[in-house]
């Protein structure tokens, strides 16, 4: 398995491409059976070229892609560099021997029920389940219906990875762009498949800390919490006194430092808990959704979810210091827990799909989270910045905010 990436920032459309197919060719050394482009939306005017042009070079190399606001590649002295708003080009290109690569476009109106039998996805994909693949999504914000399809995908799929992300444009809102194959494709969802002799592993920093104490839901409807009990036993399952959230959330702010109040105002969230069974919670265990708003009256919160009685949820907190921390806690779980080697540095890739409300915007500096990653793992890094990342979260698939969500391509040990 060999994987190599180049990034132009030419402005000229055809040089782009040019450049970066000629240096990805020439770094990987052998042919390319997989493509992944990912393009600034400052060629928006052009999308319907690109396709056709990357095709002069690679006429047999599946290709998929899309167009993104940022865009993530690797330099020519082997750094990560996140562009955001000016023209770029990132193609990253694999050889993967043993490996069945199967690129797909699929509409909203294409997906089965959501009570449909798994084969029915099977059929819909091209795959079938006891292939294990992998998946690389890739999505318009408007058009996919991706809560179904990340669904019907794990229903169908329940063994296998999913990452990915929802194609953005600039600032002015222009066309987000998806690309299989030869074509630009206006709507739903492309993204590959990938069998055999391959492994994809998930990162998923979501950047927010637990604050207080977990609850547990004893009233809920919809995405209204009605009622909240305290967990209070050291292993987070029994719980104490019944209380409105709103009562929940004052006692809470309150016994915050000045520092964290003040966060809170602009940057609470509301984790909740994927792993029913899972006692000793750790930060990366929860599903960080919106706080949407606060009922005064009924001392109510709504959140950005279906909630059930029997959930149970954390309060957290967001900013620049606490993303930074959070995925340095993922990057060093992961090197402790999934050790390979590189014999070279292409042997494996990452993906890497991060929202647009991250990069300097964030940080206040560029590059930060590519090259923190870069930092514990050597390898070649591709990706864009996205209206928002497919990523796994206590084994199921969902759509994030505000997150940056790796995916790591490498053989089996």
């Amino acid at each position: 398995m060999q994987w190599s990436n180049s990034l132009s920032t030419r402005p000229s459309l055809e040089a782009a491409v040019k450049e970066v197919a000629q240096k990805s060719l020439e770094s990987l050394g052998t042919t390319a059976n997989l493509g992944l482009v990912f393009i600034s939306s400052a060629f928006t005017s052009e999308y319907s070229r690109l396709m056709p042009l990357l095709k002069e070079y690679l006429p047999e190399t599946v290709l998929v892609g899309c167009g993104g606001g940022g865009i993530v590649g690797m330099k020519d002295d082997g750094k990560p560099q996140e562009l955001e708003h000016q023209p770029a080009i990132s193609l990253s290109l694999a050889h993967l021997p043993e490996v069945t690569v199967t690129a797909f476009h699929i509409c909203a109106e294409q997906l089965p029920d959501l009570d449909s039998s798994p084969d029915d996805w099977c059929n819909l994909i091209g795959v079938p389940t006891t292939d294990n693949p992998q998946f690389i999504i890739l999505a318009d914000p408007f058009s996919a219906k991706i809560n179904d399809l990340l669904q019907g995908l794990d229903y169908a799929y329940p063994n296998s990875a999913k990452v990915g992300g929802l194609a953005s444009s600039g600032p002015n809102g222009n066309s987000a762009g998806l690309f299989c194959e030869d074509r630009l494709c206006e709507e739903g969802a492309v993204g590959v498949s990938l069998s055999g002799n391959i492994i994809l592993e998930t990162i998923v920093a979501q950047g927010c800390r637990p604050i207080g104490k977990p609850y547990r839901v004893t009233e809920g409807e919809r995405n209204i919490v009605l009622e909240l009990e305290e967990l209070v036993s050291s292993d987070q399952m029994v719980g104490g006194i019944k209380q409105s959230p709103l009562e929940a959330l004052q006692g809470l702010v309150q016994n915050l430092n000045e520092q964290d109040r003040k966060l809170a105002e602009n940057s609470l969230f509301v984790g909740i808990v994927r792993d029913e069974f899972q006692q000793n919670l750790k930060q990366g265990d929860f599903l960080i959704r919106n706080l949407i708003g606060v009922d005064p009256k009924a001392g109510a919160i709504a959140i950005g979810d279906k909630v059930r009685a029997g959930q149970r949820i954390q309060f957290h907190l967001r900013d620049a210091n606490t993303s930074a921390e959070d995925l340095e806690i993922l990057l060093e779980r992961y090197q402790r827990e999934v050790s390979f080697e590189t014999k070279s540095t292409n042997n494996a890739t990452a993906l890497m799909f991060a929202c647009l409300g991250r990069g300097e915007g964030l940080y206040g500096k560029p590059n930060f989270d590519s090259r923190l990653f870069s930092s514990y793992l050597n390898i070649p890094i591709s990706g864009f910045f996205c209206n928002g990342e497919i990523g796994p979260v206590g084994g199921s698939t969902f759509l994030h905010g505000y997150t940056s969500v790796f995916g790591i391509c490498r053989q089996p040990s």
